[in-house]
């Protein structure tokens, strides 16, 4: 095993693995890193300046109907995200789910055997006859 980070989850692992095949996938999963970032709040701050001081005499009705339409994709891009991260937490689910039933079962069968060596055991008790490792 390395040291080369921190592992992830293996259900999360798997749903990466299936969203990074997707080119949409990976194209929404890098916009939405940048649209909620310090540089991108830096970018609109100084490109909104340069329009409204420099580029236009009268910036805001182009401004607005600019800012109107980049908040309608954004807002999209956040439930993007939001649903991105649904199903990372379905993924999650399903895969402790499936690994808690396995473990279920394991501990299921290890209980019935037990009880069957505890039952063995009582029967040779009571017969008399010495247990395994008896000498």
């Amino acid at each position: 095993m390395s040291d080369a980070g921190p592992r992830r989850h293996p259900g999360v692992e798997r749903y990466l693995e299936e969203r990074g095949q997707h080119a949409q996938a990976r194209l929404a999963d890098a916009i939405t890193a940048f649209a909620g970032s310090m540089p991108f709040v830096y970018v609109h701050a100084i490109g909104f300046a340069v329009w409204m001081l420099l580029a236009e005499s009268s910036p805001w009705p182009r401004l607005t109907l600019v800012v109107s339409l980049e908040a309608i994709f954004l807002s999209t891009f956040v439930m993007i995200g939001q649903n991105r991260q649904a199903a990372v937490q379905r993924a999650k689910a399903d895969h402790d789910f499936v690994e808690q039933e396995l473990e279920l079962k394991t501990n299921t069968e290890l209980t019935r055997e037990v009880h069957r060596l505890l039952a063995e055991m009582n029967s040779r008790q009571t017969r008399g006859v010495p247990g395994p490792g008896a000498t």
